[in-house]
């Protein structure tokens, strides 16, 4: 009995393991990195080989990102890919698998009208006709990985932040109870870390269904509201991070915003007049 236990528990690991199911059906193994999405209970798909990138669509928590694995297998890319045509590869390879039964993705989003895709496709498109490097940077803010604090009506400004930054806290403490609470603005958090420790809470941060709330205690003071987890994720916010880089903002927090008028505005550090900002920003 003993054994025929072993050999059913054997069988159940080779019937889940991704690297199992890529050397049975003759797919392309699952990046590590992916694979450690699959341990949080993330669904993948493989989308196919186009232009010599293997493709990747995974699901978690009803999200959808698509990867695409280098010829070598040693890296990987998140987004859509292109044809030299400017069309869309991964529409696509989207469409041909929303072709094939497939009971799970069928559930979680793919027979079902493709919001994230959508909407991701627009933006993209959109991007392409932005005239200014700053009209260009604020594409990037706005489909940056952030967390909305306030009410969704609510004139929206966006802000990298770090959740161990004191001007951070400064800034937050300042509006809080003023501004967010009373409904007269959104701040959509740009979470980062510029250490381990807060690398892993912006990524928890991201990740939680009550990131307003855990992120007040966390303002608070209390330590146990945003857990440092050692193998959480931090990809997302490794993107946050790369975003500022990329636009040199070298402070937290960072503001940016669109005022009445459409032209991008930035303010670096802690907001002195938030009510200046609040007159500056389109009504509800």
């Amino acid at each position: 009995m003993r054994f025929l236990t072993k050999i059913l528990f054997v069988l159940i690991l080779m019937a889940v393991s991704p690297v199992v199911q890529a050397q049975q059906s003759n797919l392309p193994i699952l990046p590590p990195a992916l694979q450690l999405l699959e341990e949080k209970g993330a669904q993948s798909r493989y989308l196919g080989k186009s232009h010599g990138l293997d493709g990747w669509i995974v699901i978690y928590q009803g999200q959808e990102q698509y990867y695409y694995v280098t010829p070598d297998g040693q890296g990987f890319l998140m987004g859509l890919l292109f044809d030299k045509d400017g069309d869309i590869v991964t529409v696509k390879q989207v469409s041909e698998l929303q072709k094939q039964s497939d009971e799970v993705l069928d559930f979680l989003a793919v027979d079902k009208p493709n919001p994230s895709l959508a909407t991701e496709m627009k933006e993209t498109n959109e991007a392409f006709a932005y005239k200014t490097p700053a009209e260009r940077m604020f594409a990037e803010v706005e489909n940056s990985n952030w967390v909305s604090f306030g009410q969704k009506d609510a004139p929206v400004i966006y802000s990298f932040m770090d959740p161990q930054c004191p001007h951070c806290h400064e800034f937050m403490n300042d509006i809080r109870k003023s501004y967010l609470d009373n409904g007269l603005i959104q701040v959509r958090m740009v979470p980062v870390g510029f250490r381990d420790e807060t690398l892993a809470q912006s990524a928890f941060l991201l990740a939680t269904p009550d990131a307003q709330e855990r992120f007040f205690k966390h303002l608070d003071g209390d330590d146990a509201a945003l857990p440092a987890k050692n193998d959480i994720n931090t990809q997302g916010i490794q993107k946050n991070l790369a975003l500022m880089q990329a636009w040199k903002f070298n402070v937290t927090p960072m503001t940016v915003y669109k005022d009445r008028e459409g032209k991008v505005k930035i303010i670096r550090g802690r907001a002195s007049e938030m009510s200046d900002i609040l007159a500056d920003l389109p009504a509800k």
